[in-house]
């Protein structure tokens, strides 16, 4: 295996276990025993740790230590307020072209979180994902899921989110904005958005309160 491939199987696989939280936020990690439980070289593995510092990630501190970086809820409140822009004129924008098959299978999969009680916070990870992507291709916004799923991968690594395990208020939310773009009726479907990012940022301050 190439060096080249060396060093984006290590990214991957770092970048995997930090997202999924395998590895904590504030996690020192040294290159000695990365290079150990990778089972490559120091050389490809320093490849893959510059990925991620360049990806904000992981940090180099003063001294040299590598850090994993903890999301902020600052962090987190200025991405909802910057998804809160670009999604509610998606939803605006969506809703002049109507349901399409991607938003009918979000709304049906969404379905299953109303009244369920607990559930898998990575499936509904996964469900909350293809409903926003749905959102953006209805509207004929092809570069915003690349932008989204950037902004997701930060609060992905967030330990606030992963408390929650009844998604109900959510989907109903996601349902709303769908039922809105369905009915081509676009000030509703903005609304419908603008509302759901605001009570995300609600849930967010309420999730971190508990702590």
């Amino acid at each position: 295996m190439s060096s080249e491939t060396l060093s984006h199987s290590a990214y991957r696989r770092l970048r995997e276990d930090i997202l999924e939280g395998r590895i904590a936020p504030n996690t020192i990690l040294t290159e000695r025993e990365l290079a150990e439980r990778l089972g490559i070289s120091r050389t490809p593995l320093r490849s893959a740790l510059s990925v991620l510092e360049r990806e904000q990630v992981i940090e180099r501190m003063v001294n040299g230590t590598l850090l994993v970086r903890l999301v902020s809820v600052e962090q987190l409140l200025d991405i909802i307020q910057l998804r809160l822009i670009l999604e509610r004129a998606a939803a605006r924008r969506a809703a002049g072209f109507g349901l399409t098959p991607e938003l009918e299978a979000a709304r049906e999969a969404q379905l299953r979180y109303l009244g369920a009680g607990a559930m898998d916070f990575e499936s509904f990870w996964q469900d909350d994902g293809i409903f926003h992507r749905a959102v953006a291709l209805a509207a004929g916004l092809t570069l915003l899921p690349g932008l989204l799923a950037e902004q997701r991968a930060i609060v992905r690594r967030s330990t606030i989110i992963r408390t929650h395990t009844n998604f109900a208020d959510q989907a109903r939310e996601h349902i709303a904005v769908i039922d809105a773009i369905a009915g081509r009726d676009a000030e509703a479907a903005a609304a419908a958005m603008a509302l759901h990012f605001d009570r995300m940022r609600a849930r967010t301050l309420g999730w971190l309160n508990k702590d």
